[in-house]
Protein backbone atom coordinates (compact mmCIF):
# COMPACT_ATOMS: atom_id res chain seq x y z
CA UNK A 1 0.00 0.00 0.00
CA UNK A 2 2.82 2.26 0.90
CA UNK A 3 4.35 1.57 -2.29
CA UNK A 4 1.30 2.45 -4.06
CA UNK A 5 1.41 5.74 -2.23
CA UNK A 6 4.42 6.68 -3.39
CA UNK A 7 3.87 5.76 -6.65
CA UNK A 8 0.76 7.68 -6.84
CA UNK A 9 2.81 10.77 -5.38
CA UNK A 10 5.33 10.73 -7.95
CA UNK A 11 3.16 10.20 -10.73
CA UNK A 12 1.02 13.14 -9.35
CA UNK A 13 4.49 15.17 -9.67
CA UNK A 14 4.78 13.97 -13.18
CA UNK A 15 1.93 15.25 -13.93
CA UNK A 16 2.32 18.86 -12.17
CA UNK A 17 5.94 19.29 -14.27
CA UNK A 18 4.39 17.95 -17.73
CA UNK A 19 1.38 20.73 -17.59
CA UNK A 20 3.89 23.33 -16.59
CA UNK A 21 6.21 22.39 -18.78
CA UNK A 22 3.24 22.21 -21.62
CA UNK A 23 2.44 25.83 -19.97
CA UNK A 24 5.74 26.92 -20.79
CA UNK A 25 6.09 25.63 -24.14
CA UNK A 26 3.08 27.59 -25.14
CA UNK A 27 4.16 30.50 -23.79
CA UNK A 28 7.47 30.30 -25.51
CA UNK A 29 5.75 29.72 -29.01
CA UNK A 30 3.24 32.94 -28.22
CA UNK A 31 6.35 34.91 -27.26
CA UNK A 32 7.86 34.32 -30.43
CA UNK A 33 4.91 34.50 -32.75
CA UNK A 34 4.77 37.94 -31.34
CA UNK A 35 8.28 38.72 -32.18
CA UNK A 36 7.98 37.80 -35.55
CA UNK A 37 4.57 39.73 -36.33
CA UNK A 38 6.50 43.10 -34.73
CA UNK A 39 9.68 41.99 -36.81
CA UNK A 40 7.36 41.63 -39.98
CA UNK A 41 5.48 45.05 -38.95
CA UNK A 42 8.45 47.14 -38.35
CA UNK A 43 10.14 46.40 -41.65
CA UNK A 44 9.53 49.34 -43.55
CA UNK A 45 10.50 51.57 -40.74
CA UNK A 46 13.97 49.61 -40.45
CA UNK A 47 13.77 50.34 -44.46
CA UNK A 48 13.66 54.09 -44.27
CA UNK A 49 16.57 54.26 -41.56
CA UNK A 50 18.48 52.25 -43.40
CA UNK A 51 18.34 54.81 -46.40
CA UNK A 52 18.47 57.62 -44.22
CA UNK A 53 21.48 56.37 -42.95
CA UNK A 54 22.90 55.55 -46.61
CA UNK A 55 22.44 58.51 -47.85
CA UNK A 56 24.25 60.44 -44.71
CA UNK A 57 27.34 58.66 -44.30
CA UNK A 58 29.90 59.45 -41.06
CA UNK A 59 33.77 58.54 -40.74
CA UNK A 60 35.10 56.57 -37.76
CA UNK A 61 35.01 58.90 -34.40
CA UNK A 62 32.95 61.18 -36.33
CA UNK A 63 29.07 59.18 -36.22
CA UNK A 64 27.66 62.47 -34.75
CA UNK A 65 24.46 62.64 -36.77
CA UNK A 66 23.98 58.54 -37.11
CA UNK A 67 24.66 58.61 -32.85
CA UNK A 68 22.27 61.48 -31.89
CA UNK A 69 19.12 59.40 -34.36
CA UNK A 70 20.18 56.34 -32.07
CA UNK A 71 20.26 57.66 -29.46
CA UNK A 72 16.90 59.75 -29.55
CA UNK A 73 14.83 56.13 -30.62
CA UNK A 74 16.19 54.15 -27.60
CA UNK A 75 15.19 57.54 -25.65
CA UNK A 76 11.94 57.10 -26.95
CA UNK A 77 11.26 53.81 -26.49
CA UNK A 78 11.67 54.01 -22.79
CA UNK A 79 15.62 52.16 -22.41
CA UNK A 80 18.66 53.81 -20.52
CA UNK A 81 20.88 55.22 -22.61
CA UNK A 82 24.46 56.24 -22.41
CA UNK A 83 25.96 58.31 -25.00
CA UNK A 84 29.70 59.39 -25.93
CA UNK A 85 31.02 56.22 -24.71
CA UNK A 86 34.22 55.88 -27.13
CA UNK A 87 33.27 58.99 -28.48
CA UNK A 88 30.89 58.87 -30.38
CA UNK A 89 29.24 55.14 -29.06
CA UNK A 90 25.58 54.79 -27.56
CA UNK A 91 24.24 52.02 -25.25
CA UNK A 92 20.85 51.46 -24.91
CA UNK A 93 19.62 48.87 -21.86
CA UNK A 94 15.95 46.43 -21.39
CA UNK A 95 15.43 45.35 -18.08
CA UNK A 96 12.89 42.90 -18.85
CA UNK A 97 10.12 42.20 -16.67
CA UNK A 98 11.74 39.05 -15.02
CA UNK A 99 15.39 38.20 -13.66
CA UNK A 100 18.06 36.44 -15.82
CA UNK A 101 20.85 36.94 -17.67
CA UNK A 102 22.25 39.89 -19.71
CA UNK A 103 22.47 39.45 -23.32
CA UNK A 104 24.52 42.31 -25.04
CA UNK A 105 23.92 43.06 -28.75
CA UNK A 106 25.95 44.97 -31.02
CA UNK A 107 26.33 47.33 -34.07
CA UNK A 108 28.71 48.99 -35.65
CA UNK A 109 27.98 52.49 -37.40
CA UNK A 110 30.94 53.75 -39.00
CA UNK A 111 31.37 54.38 -42.98
CA UNK A 112 34.04 54.35 -45.11
CA UNK A 113 35.94 56.76 -47.31
CA UNK A 114 34.67 55.25 -50.53
CA UNK A 115 32.78 57.38 -53.22
CA UNK A 116 29.58 55.65 -53.75
CA UNK A 117 28.85 54.97 -57.50
CA UNK A 118 25.87 52.90 -57.27
CA UNK A 119 22.73 54.23 -58.80
CA UNK A 120 20.35 54.28 -56.05
CA UNK A 121 17.90 57.43 -55.05
CA UNK A 122 19.40 57.19 -51.11
CA UNK A 123 22.96 56.96 -52.96
CA UNK A 124 25.59 59.21 -51.02
CA UNK A 125 26.78 62.29 -52.02
CA UNK A 126 28.68 62.93 -48.94
CA UNK A 127 32.01 64.56 -49.29
CA UNK A 128 35.02 64.75 -46.73
CA UNK A 129 38.57 64.40 -46.07
CA UNK A 130 40.64 61.54 -44.66
CA UNK A 131 44.16 61.07 -43.82
CA UNK A 132 44.22 65.00 -45.33
CA UNK A 133 42.83 63.78 -49.09
CA UNK A 134 39.26 64.70 -50.14
CA UNK A 135 37.25 61.60 -50.67
CA UNK A 136 33.30 60.30 -50.81
CA UNK A 137 31.73 58.44 -47.62
CA UNK A 138 30.05 55.60 -48.55
CA UNK A 139 28.52 52.97 -46.53
CA UNK A 140 30.50 50.46 -48.14
CA UNK A 141 30.27 47.61 -46.20
CA UNK A 142 26.58 48.17 -44.61
CA UNK A 143 27.02 49.16 -41.01
CA UNK A 144 24.07 51.43 -42.00
CA UNK A 145 21.76 48.12 -42.26
CA UNK A 146 23.67 46.44 -39.07
CA UNK A 147 22.32 49.89 -37.37
CA UNK A 148 19.01 49.75 -38.63
CA UNK A 149 18.42 46.90 -37.73
CA UNK A 150 19.51 47.08 -34.17
CA UNK A 151 17.30 49.64 -34.17
CA UNK A 152 14.15 47.78 -35.05
CA UNK A 153 15.15 44.95 -32.61
CA UNK A 154 15.28 47.46 -29.53
CA UNK A 155 11.93 48.47 -30.88
CA UNK A 156 11.00 44.86 -31.18
CA UNK A 157 12.06 43.98 -27.70
CA UNK A 158 10.61 46.97 -25.98
CA UNK A 159 6.95 45.82 -26.58
CA UNK A 160 7.85 42.22 -25.29
CA UNK A 161 9.78 44.02 -22.17
CA UNK A 162 7.46 42.44 -19.30
CA UNK A 163 8.22 38.97 -21.28
CA UNK A 164 11.81 39.12 -20.98
CA UNK A 165 13.92 37.06 -18.54
CA UNK A 166 16.77 39.26 -18.33
CA UNK A 167 18.19 42.72 -19.83
CA UNK A 168 19.59 43.41 -22.91
CA UNK A 169 22.36 45.75 -23.62
CA UNK A 170 22.33 47.39 -27.03
CA UNK A 171 25.89 48.39 -27.96
CA UNK A 172 25.74 51.22 -31.45
CA UNK A 173 29.78 50.85 -31.69
CA UNK A 174 31.61 53.89 -33.72
CA UNK A 175 34.89 53.37 -35.44
CA UNK A 176 34.99 49.71 -36.28
CA UNK A 177 37.05 50.43 -39.22
CA UNK A 178 39.82 51.87 -37.18
CA UNK A 179 40.14 55.12 -35.64
CA UNK A 180 41.53 57.76 -37.66
CA UNK A 181 45.35 58.65 -36.86
CA UNK A 182 46.33 59.55 -33.52
CA UNK A 183 42.97 58.65 -31.68
CA UNK A 184 41.69 55.70 -30.45
CA UNK A 185 38.02 53.76 -31.21
CA UNK A 186 36.14 50.87 -31.77
CA UNK A 187 35.21 47.96 -29.65
CA UNK A 188 38.57 47.99 -27.52
CA UNK A 189 37.76 51.49 -26.46
CA UNK A 190 34.09 50.62 -25.55
CA UNK A 191 35.27 47.28 -23.39
CA UNK A 192 37.97 49.50 -21.82
CA UNK A 193 35.21 52.21 -21.12
CA UNK A 194 33.28 49.40 -18.94
CA UNK A 195 30.78 48.83 -21.94
CA UNK A 196 30.75 45.00 -20.82
CA UNK A 197 29.94 46.05 -17.09
CA UNK A 198 27.04 47.36 -15.20
CA UNK A 199 25.18 45.48 -15.86
CA UNK A 200 27.75 42.67 -16.64
CA UNK A 201 27.01 41.17 -20.22
CA UNK A 202 26.74 37.49 -20.00
CA UNK A 203 26.94 36.85 -23.54
CA UNK A 204 26.95 38.91 -27.19
CA UNK A 205 25.45 38.58 -30.58
CA UNK A 206 26.56 39.89 -33.59
CA UNK A 207 25.74 40.14 -37.75
CA UNK A 208 27.89 41.33 -40.27
CA UNK A 209 25.82 41.58 -43.90
CA UNK A 210 27.08 40.49 -46.68
CA UNK A 211 27.05 41.16 -50.20
CA UNK A 212 27.55 37.82 -52.01
CA UNK A 213 25.14 36.16 -50.04
CA UNK A 214 21.81 35.83 -50.42
CA UNK A 215 18.82 37.36 -48.71
CA UNK A 216 17.64 34.60 -46.23
CA UNK A 217 20.80 32.76 -45.96
CA UNK A 218 23.18 32.97 -42.89
CA UNK A 219 26.60 31.52 -42.60
CA UNK A 220 28.19 30.22 -39.69
CA UNK A 221 31.32 28.76 -37.95
CA UNK A 222 32.36 27.88 -34.41
CA UNK A 223 36.02 28.65 -33.37
CA UNK A 224 37.63 31.33 -35.76
CA UNK A 225 35.12 32.96 -37.80
CA UNK A 226 37.51 35.98 -38.88
CA UNK A 227 41.19 36.61 -38.76
CA UNK A 228 42.95 38.78 -36.17
CA UNK A 229 44.89 41.91 -38.16
CA UNK A 230 47.67 42.92 -37.62
CA UNK A 231 49.98 45.81 -38.90
CA UNK A 232 53.68 45.48 -40.13
CA UNK A 233 56.46 48.51 -40.63
CA UNK A 234 59.52 47.36 -42.49
CA UNK A 235 61.98 50.18 -42.89
CA UNK A 236 65.19 49.28 -44.66
CA UNK A 237 68.33 50.92 -44.51
CA UNK A 238 71.08 51.47 -47.40
CA UNK A 239 73.59 53.24 -48.42
CA UNK A 240 72.51 56.50 -51.22
CA UNK A 241 74.62 56.66 -54.66
CA UNK A 242 74.02 58.11 -57.96
CA UNK A 243 71.55 55.44 -59.98
CA UNK A 244 74.23 54.87 -62.86
CA UNK A 245 76.52 53.28 -60.41
CA UNK A 246 74.94 51.11 -57.78
CA UNK A 247 77.74 49.13 -56.63
CA UNK A 248 79.04 52.08 -54.98
CA UNK A 249 75.68 52.27 -52.34
CA UNK A 250 73.51 49.43 -51.36
CA UNK A 251 70.19 49.55 -52.97
CA UNK A 252 67.67 49.74 -50.26
CA UNK A 253 65.26 49.10 -53.16
CA UNK A 254 66.87 46.24 -54.69
CA UNK A 255 66.72 44.80 -51.09
CA UNK A 256 62.74 45.44 -50.21
CA UNK A 257 62.00 43.25 -53.33
CA UNK A 258 64.04 40.79 -52.05
CA UNK A 259 62.40 40.82 -48.86
CA UNK A 260 58.92 40.80 -50.15
CA UNK A 261 59.65 37.67 -51.81
CA UNK A 262 60.87 35.95 -48.85
CA UNK A 263 57.46 36.88 -46.98
CA UNK A 264 55.39 35.33 -49.40
CA UNK A 265 57.57 31.94 -48.65
CA UNK A 266 56.61 32.07 -44.72
CA UNK A 267 53.17 31.55 -45.86
CA UNK A 268 54.04 28.72 -48.80
CA UNK A 269 56.45 27.21 -47.63
CA UNK A 270 56.49 27.20 -43.79
CA UNK A 271 53.32 27.67 -42.46
CA UNK A 272 51.13 24.96 -42.10
CA UNK A 273 48.14 25.97 -43.72
CA UNK A 274 46.13 22.59 -43.71
CA UNK A 275 45.53 23.90 -39.82
CA UNK A 276 44.19 27.74 -40.71
CA UNK A 277 44.82 30.16 -43.29
CA UNK A 278 47.56 32.89 -43.07
CA UNK A 279 47.93 35.93 -45.35
CA UNK A 280 51.30 38.19 -45.44
CA UNK A 281 49.92 41.70 -48.19
CA UNK A 282 52.23 44.30 -48.37
CA UNK A 283 50.06 47.59 -49.01
CA UNK A 284 52.70 50.17 -49.46
CA UNK A 285 56.37 51.00 -50.63
CA UNK A 286 57.53 54.39 -50.18
CA UNK A 287 61.83 54.84 -51.25
CA UNK A 288 63.38 57.80 -53.60
CA UNK A 289 62.76 60.91 -55.18
CA UNK A 290 64.68 61.07 -58.48
CA UNK A 291 64.66 58.38 -61.08
CA UNK A 292 68.73 58.58 -60.77
CA UNK A 293 69.25 58.31 -57.18
CA UNK A 294 69.62 55.60 -55.02
CA UNK A 295 67.99 56.35 -52.19
CA UNK A 296 69.67 55.48 -48.33
CA UNK A 297 66.04 54.10 -47.13
CA UNK A 298 62.95 52.27 -48.18
CA UNK A 299 59.88 51.39 -46.24
CA UNK A 300 57.32 48.52 -46.86
CA UNK A 301 53.94 48.74 -44.73
CA UNK A 302 51.44 45.67 -44.84
CA UNK A 303 48.86 43.48 -42.81
CA UNK A 304 49.34 40.26 -41.02
CA UNK A 305 46.26 37.63 -41.43
CA UNK A 306 45.70 34.84 -39.14
CA UNK A 307 43.27 32.68 -37.70
CA UNK A 308 45.30 31.11 -34.74
CA UNK A 309 47.01 32.66 -31.68
CA UNK A 310 50.34 29.94 -31.99
CA UNK A 311 50.44 30.65 -35.82
CA UNK A 312 50.23 34.28 -35.27
CA UNK A 313 53.20 34.71 -33.16
CA UNK A 314 55.63 32.18 -35.25
CA UNK A 315 54.63 34.36 -38.08
CA UNK A 316 55.22 37.68 -36.29
CA UNK A 317 58.88 35.79 -35.48
CA UNK A 318 59.41 34.97 -38.97
CA UNK A 319 58.89 38.18 -40.31
CA UNK A 320 61.41 39.55 -38.96
CA UNK A 321 64.04 36.78 -39.01
CA UNK A 322 63.37 36.74 -42.87
CA UNK A 323 63.79 40.81 -43.64
CA UNK A 324 66.75 41.08 -41.62
CA UNK A 325 68.77 38.77 -42.69
CA UNK A 326 67.67 39.21 -46.23
CA UNK A 327 68.72 42.99 -45.48
CA UNK A 328 71.98 42.09 -43.91
CA UNK A 329 72.87 39.58 -46.37
CA UNK A 330 73.40 42.80 -49.09
CA UNK A 331 75.04 44.75 -46.31
CA UNK A 332 71.70 46.80 -45.28
CA UNK A 333 69.96 46.50 -42.31
CA UNK A 334 65.83 46.06 -41.70
CA UNK A 335 64.11 47.23 -38.85
CA UNK A 336 60.88 45.80 -38.42
CA UNK A 337 57.85 46.93 -36.23
CA UNK A 338 54.43 44.71 -35.68
CA UNK A 339 51.30 45.79 -34.46
CA UNK A 340 49.36 44.08 -33.34
CA UNK A 341 45.18 45.79 -34.06
CA UNK A 342 42.23 43.32 -34.27
CA UNK A 343 42.52 39.67 -32.94
CA UNK A 344 40.90 36.24 -33.81
CA UNK A 345 36.79 36.83 -33.81
CA UNK A 346 36.08 33.61 -31.94
CA UNK A 347 32.89 31.87 -32.14
CA UNK A 348 32.34 30.50 -28.39
CA UNK A 349 31.60 26.54 -29.69
CA UNK A 350 29.59 25.56 -26.64
CA UNK A 351 26.89 29.23 -27.15
CA UNK A 352 27.20 28.32 -30.95
CA UNK A 353 25.65 24.86 -30.80
CA UNK A 354 23.65 26.13 -28.58
CA UNK A 355 21.94 28.53 -30.35
CA UNK A 356 22.32 26.81 -33.97
CA UNK A 357 18.71 25.72 -33.11
CA UNK A 358 17.25 29.25 -33.22
CA UNK A 359 19.01 30.27 -36.40
CA UNK A 360 17.49 27.36 -38.32
CA UNK A 361 14.68 27.79 -37.16
CA UNK A 362 14.25 30.92 -38.43
CA UNK A 363 15.79 30.94 -42.12
CA UNK A 364 15.31 27.37 -42.53
CA UNK A 365 17.46 24.40 -41.94
CA UNK A 366 19.03 24.33 -45.73
CA UNK A 367 19.47 28.15 -45.52
CA UNK A 368 21.82 27.90 -42.23
CA UNK A 369 25.16 27.01 -43.72
CA UNK A 370 28.70 26.45 -42.26
CA UNK A 371 31.13 28.90 -43.88
CA UNK A 372 34.76 28.75 -44.28
CA UNK A 373 36.72 31.36 -42.57
CA UNK A 374 37.54 34.79 -43.50
CA UNK A 375 40.97 36.32 -43.83
CA UNK A 376 39.05 40.05 -42.74
CA UNK A 377 39.00 41.17 -39.67
CA UNK A 378 36.23 42.29 -37.36
CA UNK A 379 36.55 44.05 -33.58
CA UNK A 380 33.94 42.28 -32.26
CA UNK A 381 36.62 40.41 -31.86
CA UNK A 382 37.13 42.35 -28.81
CA UNK A 383 34.07 41.56 -27.17
CA UNK A 384 34.67 37.89 -27.74
CA UNK A 385 37.95 38.02 -25.75
CA UNK A 386 35.72 38.83 -22.76
CA UNK A 387 32.43 36.63 -22.87
CA UNK A 388 31.04 34.24 -25.05
CA UNK A 389 29.88 35.45 -28.14
CA UNK A 390 28.50 34.33 -31.51
CA UNK A 391 28.53 36.42 -35.18
CA UNK A 392 27.41 35.32 -37.98
CA UNK A 393 26.88 36.64 -41.66
CA UNK A 394 23.31 37.62 -42.95
CA UNK A 395 22.47 37.46 -46.94
CA UNK A 396 22.36 40.83 -48.49
CA UNK A 397 22.43 39.75 -52.37
CA UNK A 398 19.37 39.71 -54.24
CA UNK A 399 17.97 35.89 -54.74
CA UNK A 400 19.29 34.60 -57.91
CA UNK A 401 21.74 36.90 -58.41
CA UNK A 402 25.04 35.14 -58.96
CA UNK A 403 27.64 35.54 -56.25
CA UNK A 404 30.26 36.07 -58.80
CA UNK A 405 29.11 39.18 -60.17
CA UNK A 406 28.31 40.76 -56.91
CA UNK A 407 31.11 44.02 -55.64
CA UNK A 408 33.25 43.52 -52.66
CA UNK A 409 32.61 44.71 -49.90
CA UNK A 410 34.94 48.35 -49.41
CA UNK A 411 34.36 49.17 -53.34
CA UNK A 412 32.21 51.85 -54.88
CA UNK A 413 29.99 49.50 -56.10
CA UNK A 414 29.22 47.58 -52.97
CA UNK A 415 24.93 47.41 -52.93
CA UNK A 416 22.99 45.63 -50.53
CA UNK A 417 19.09 44.24 -50.69
CA UNK A 418 17.72 45.63 -47.85
CA UNK A 419 15.02 43.13 -47.93
CA UNK A 420 17.71 41.06 -46.41
CA UNK A 421 17.50 42.89 -42.77
CA UNK A 422 13.97 41.57 -41.59
CA UNK A 423 15.47 37.92 -41.09
CA UNK A 424 18.09 40.22 -39.31
CA UNK A 425 16.05 41.90 -37.08
CA UNK A 426 13.59 38.16 -36.15
CA UNK A 427 17.45 36.50 -35.67
CA UNK A 428 18.68 38.80 -33.13
CA UNK A 429 15.61 39.24 -31.27
CA UNK A 430 15.21 35.13 -31.32
CA UNK A 431 18.43 35.04 -29.90
CA UNK A 432 18.26 37.37 -27.04
CA UNK A 433 14.81 35.66 -26.06
CA UNK A 434 15.96 32.14 -26.94
CA UNK A 435 19.06 32.38 -24.48
CA UNK A 436 17.58 33.52 -21.82
CA UNK A 437 14.88 30.84 -22.07
CA UNK A 438 17.35 28.48 -22.12
CA UNK A 439 19.09 30.20 -18.99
Amino acid sequence: MKNICVSFRFLCLLLVASAALTTTTFAQKKLRQKIDKLAEDIEPQVIKWRRHIHQNPELSNREFKTAEMVAQHLKKLGLEVKTKVAHTGVVGILKGGKPGPVVGLRADMDALPVTERVKLPFASKVKSTYNGKPTGVMHACGHDTHVAILMGVAEVLSKVKKDLRGTVKFVFQPAEEGAPQGEQGGASLMVAEGVLKNPKVDVMFGLHINSATEVGTIRYRSGGIMASADRFVIKVKGKQTHGSTPWTGIDPIAVSAQIINGLQTIISRQTALTKEAAVISVGMIRGGIRNNIIPEQCEMIGTIRTLDAKMQAIIHKKIELTATKIAESAGATAEVTIQKNTPVTYNDPRLTAQMLPTLQRLAGKRNVLLTDAITGAEDFAFYALQVPSLFFFLGGMTKGQDPRTAAPHHTPDFKIDDSGMKLGIKVLSNLTVDYMLKK
